[in-house]
């Protein structure tokens, strides 16, 4: 086969793949906005009826993440890619009725972790994630990222230190990658690893 054609053939092989690929993502980009969007739409819907009580507020969240685990179990797609979907959505239905959205990250940092450990799941993943989706959507809103990532964060640990130690410190150094990532926290979101905290 003369190399014209080899690079032809391999060309055309890369086109296909290319276009597959993209055409996925978009798809997956198209359901990761419907999660959003239904999350978000549920959340506030919920918290207006019920004008927004806290313990109210507390208890959606949990149902939500709950519901969200148990389809992405049923239908058996990553919970890793849906829990920053749902954690977007929650942030977001929580500021469209004007609710504290720093109580309802840590609530949904610390349940997902939670959740995420009951069935089995990649604990620092699925937390990685959804800080990811807490810290998009509490940009998207106008919210006060350093604090909204601080409580995620608190959330997380604590949700993580029921597991056990290797969570913690799993879910600690996944953590701090996407912390220090975040191009609008000052670094005083997180301690920096080996130093001691100030008394």
């Amino acid at each position: 086969m003369k190399t014209g054609d080899m690079k032809k053939r391999t060309g055309k092989a890369g086109a296909t793949v290319k276009e597959g690929v993209i055409s996925s993502l978009k798809g997956l980009n198209e359901i990761e906005e419907e999660i959003v969007r239904l999350v978000r739409n549920t959340v506030s819907h919920v918290l207006k009826e019920t004008r927004g009580v806290t313990g109210e507020g507390l208890s959606v969240t949990r149902d939500v993440i709950k519901g969200a685990i148990t389809a992405t179990e049923e239908v058996g797609t990553g919970l890793i890619l849906s829990s920053k979907s749902v954690a977007k959505g929650i942030i977001k239905g929580v500021s469209d009725v004007g609710g504290d959205i720093i109580t309802a990250a840590s609530e949904t940092a610390k349940n997902t972790v939670k959740e995420a450990a009951t069935v089995g799941a990649d604990v620092a993943l699925v937390a990685r994630r959804t800080l990811e989706g807490i810290i998009e959507a509490t940009n998207e809103v106008g919210g006060n990222v350093e604090d909204v990532a601080k409580a995620s964060v608190s959330g997380a640990i604590e949700a993580a230190s029921a597991v056990g130690t290797t969570a913690v410190n799993a879910v600690k150094d996944v953590l701090l990658g996407v912390v220090e990532g975040a191009k609008e926290l000052s670094s005083a979101a997180l301690p920096k690893p080996g130093r001691e905290k100030k008394r």
